[in-house]
């Protein structure tokens, strides 16, 4: 058991995920491109918050889903049980630098 009580969790077409809550909305999601509510369905997207510099790695934050709405709008997901201090860091950082706004789902 982790230290945040997630599970691994297996969706239908194979594809594992970190939690039951995560899982549960990438079947919602994979429900809505069939439907042809959102298009361009992508998991575990990596965005660049702070560049490398000498002697330290960038930094990254990983976004559970993105995908594009009917109206051609950008979303970026992330399945959340627990709001850690790093995500919350993270999570303003991808405002300020790319100017988008996490949903927490």
């Amino acid at each position: 058991m982790s230290k945040y009580h997630n599970r691994k969790t297996e969706a239908r077409d194979g594809k594992v995920f970190a939690s039951e809550r995560e899982c549960a909305r990438y079947e919602e999601l994979l429900l809505l491109v069939r439907l042809g509510e959102i298009t361009n369905l992508e998991t575990q997207t990596r965005w660049a918050l702070i560049p490398a510099q000498p002697g330290e790695r960038r930094i990254d934050y990983l976004a559970d889903f993105q995908y594009t709405d009917r109206q051609g709008k950008q979303h970026v997901e992330d399945a959340k049980g627990v709001r850690t201090q790093v995500y919350i860091l993270k999570r303003k950082l991808m405002l300020w630098v790319h100017k988008v706004k996490i949903e927490e789902v």
